[in-house]
């Protein structure tokens, strides 16, 4: 079951203004419209509409508010949340370029990965690198809470930009072997033109034998 309330920043017992004010703070960062339709930003904005409309609507909201409670109560574990793997595909990427980001918890009832948001206990979400800060760095940062122990635990990846030029050396390196090829390939012909002349000669030497005796 969502955590409507979650979804917005807000306490369970925010006041409807309240409810107003985080719902227009975050639609305005995950609008589609401003971030160039992409689908992550159109997943978590229709999240954050549905838990809007569900909270300010007194009746949906009272029933809502009884499912929650009694999940909350059959569900959670007593454990210490755990992070059993939290990984990216690359460590290194060119501006624009798409990584993907794996994570698997333990005992965790509240999981938020930012930038993303609120995400699932265990799953994988492809994401584009658009900007890295002043030193080059992307951070990405796991945060797993069990919210019956008030206790959460936190685990970063740093994703580090990659230049244009970091290609070049390996591309000469492909070549490289290309080139040692092509080196033997000569080789190879000069010996063969060289074996075919002591050929010829050692046949006219025959010949000649052959003629005078």
């Amino acid at each position: 079951m969502k955590d409507y309330y979650y979804f917005l920043g807000i306490p369970q017992n925010a006041s409807p203004e309240d409810i107003k004010k985080a719902y227009r703070k975050l639609s305005l960062k995950y609008h589609p419209d401003k971030n160039e339709n992409d689908d992550f930003f159109a997943d978590r904005f229709r999240e954050i509409r549905e838990a809007y409309e569900t909270l300010m609507d007194p009746e949906r909201k009272r029933m809502y508010d009884q499912n929650l409670s009694s999940q909350q109560r059959n569900v959670k574990s007593i454990l210490p949340p755990k992070i059993k793997n939290f990984s990216a595909s690359k460590i290194r990427a060119l501006k624009g370029e798409e990584i993907t980001v794996y994570w698997n918890t333990y005992d965790a009832d509240l999981v938020k990965i930012v930038p993303f948001g609120l995400e699932k206990p265990n799953g994988e979400r492809t994401i584009r690198i658009k900007e890295f800060d002043s030193q080059g760095n992307f951070q990405i940062l796991l945060h797993a809470t069990n919210t019956v122990l008030h206790k959460t635990v936190v685990q970063g990846i740093t994703i580090s930009e990659r230049s244009e030029t970091d290609l070049q050396p390996e591309e000469s390196n492909l070549q490289k072997p290309k080139e040692s090829l092509g080196k033997s390939q000569k080789k190879e012909t000069k010996l063969s033109g060289m074996v075919s002349v002591i050929i010829f000669l050692v046949l006219l030497v025959l010949i000649a034998w052959l003629i005078f005796n």
